[in-house]
């Protein structure tokens, strides 16, 4: 496995892949939701009380979801 990053590591990685074209963002996108998903071990489903335990890291991935719905 790969080294953890920081929320600020994602965060320069989303404003890169945010410049790409559509089809490879979507790709790159999905590529940081797993990754956070695994390092950060964000629940499949929707859990508020993980969402309120961890703000930063749930705002960080609600961003990357509504970004590759645009």
């Amino acid at each position: 496995m790969a080294a953890k990053k920081s929320l600020a590591d994602y965060q320069r990685e989303y404003e890169e892949i945010i410049y790409a074209d559509r089809p490879k963002r979507n790709m790159l996108l999905t590529d940081l939701m797993i990754e956070m998903e695994k390092q950060f071990k964000i629940p499949k489903q929707r859990n508020k009380e993980w969402e309120r335990e961890n703000p930063k890291i749930s705002a960080m991935y609600m961003k990357l979801v509504i970004t590759r719905s645009l």
